[in-house]
């Protein structure tokens, strides 16, 4: 699917693993963190007019709202760009995170090459997309000349079979896949993800799996473009697109066959994504604070699963749960399913559509010592706060079960 993507951007027939092409870009976008540095290189460029501003959007999501004076300056830089470049697209605070707010505002199409200042940007290739994340000097670039560069990548295959048990969902799949194969096994190739586990899957899971791409290595991420994909975009855009598939001879770096139905809930543990044990193997240890939400896990079916453990339950007095919604039109698609009020009632802090906690930007800083079971994708050291706390990553039904506990508990306990 990469190949025959790029090839088409770059206008050539055939392309193979290993050649730099240069290629058109249909979508740019650019977030809160670093479009005031892709602004400043413009300016230093001499770049009055953008290249396709129809097809460039920007979202302000990472710090959103400003909790600082400088960074309500650098969103202030910011707005003022947007009103210089009327036809640029443009999503402020409040509307949501910019890898759920692209598909669901209809900017994102099979087939197509785009490419976002954020490495999650992987998330689009749920919709038949090469997307992926660059930095402020090619973004730069590709405002001004609607071009930019590659080198075409070999593909791995996942192909997964089964159905998963009680309990279990995508999010434990995409550890699983760190956990065994490493951070490192699709270091800049792209991974397709195959199989009959897959093409059960809903739009919301094949986004946890596209998005997590990234953190195996992936320079692109794909699920198959069937018609789930195809009616979840004609129902958001009317411009044309052409599904491209894979070869039925493609040629794959690597193919592996996953059976997910002996698979049960998955935590990575602090430092590292790839440091993946089943539950069932760690101590349960205490937690302080719970984050369900980000780009990963903050979709509507991440709210339903949790608010299903929680209802009619009360968080732990000594743990803090936040959620924080992935766009404002899941949270009011939440509101209306009560979603909302069950958090609440169960002790919860519901917050506005941002990636909030997870970048350690604000609305969930942890502190020195503190231990966080997220949702999210990345548990660096620091990533959420202090030095010295702890990240453990998990699935939204391992989170909630964990809220209601007060330490890492097996959702399968408490269903």
């Amino acid at each position: 699917m990469a190949e025959s993507i790029l090839a088409s951007a770059a206008g050539k027939d055939l392309v193979s693993p290993g050649d730099h092409i240069v290629c058109e870009v249909d979508i740019t976008m650019t977030q809160d963190i670093h479009t005031p540095g892709v602004v400043h290189l413009l300016d230093e460029m001499g770049v009055d007019e953008l290249h396709n501003p129809e097809g460039v959007v920007v979202v302000l999501d990472h710090e959103a709202p400003s909790h600082t004076v400088e960074n309500a300056t650098e969103k202030s830089v910011i707005r003022e760009f947007v009103k210089q470049h009327p036809d640029v697209n443009f999503h402020d605070v409040g509307t949501g995170i910019s890898h759920e707010v692209l598909p669901e505002k209809g900017y994102i199409r099979p087939g197509e090459l785009v490419i976002g200042t954020d490495s999650h940007t992987t998330t689009h290739g749920a919709f038949g997309a090469a997307s992926t994340g660059i930095g402020d000097t090619d973004m730069a670039y590709a405002l001004a000349t609607g071009e930019n560069w590659f080198r075409v990548p070999e593909t791995v295959e996942f192909h997964v079979n089964e159905t998963f048990s009680n309990s279990v969902s995508t999010k434990d799949l995409i550890l699983h896949l760190a956990g065994k194969f490493g951070t490192d096994i699709a270091r800049y190739k792209a991974i397709e993800f195959r199989g009959p586990a897959i093409e059960a899957l809903s739009i919301d899971d094949r986004m946890t799996l596209t998005n997590m791409a990234i953190e195996l290595g992936a320079k692109f991420g794909f699920t198959p473009v069937d018609d789930l994909v195809t009616e979840y975009v004609d129902g958001r855009t009317d411009k044309s697109y052409e599904v491209v598939s894979a070869d039925d001879d493609a040629t794959y770096s690597e193919r592996y066959m996953i059976n997910v139905s002996d698979l049960e809930p998955q935590v990575a543990v602090p430092h590292d994504v790839e440091n993946v044990h089943p539950i069932s193997d760690l101590d349960p240890v205490d937690v302080d604070q719970v984050f369900l939400g980000s780009c990963t896990n903050g979709k509507f079916e991440d709210l339903e699963a949790a608010a299903e453990i929680l209802d009619g339950n009360e968080v732990d007095p000594m743990t803090r749960l936040i959620v924080t919604p992935a766009s404002r039109a899941i949270y009011l698609r939440a509101e209306e399913a009560g979603f909302i009020r069950t958090f609440n009632e169960a002790g919860a802090v519901v917050t506005s559509a941002t990636c909030g906690a997870c970048p350690g930007l604000g609305m969930g800083v942890l502190g020195e010592g503190e231990v966080c079971l997220a949702t999210q994708n990345r548990n660096f050291r620091g990533r959420m706060g202090h030095n010295n706390s702890e990240i453990y990553l998990a699935s939204p039904e391992v989170a909630a079960a964990t809220a209601l506990t007060g330490r890492l508990t097996d959702p399968r306990e408490v269903s």
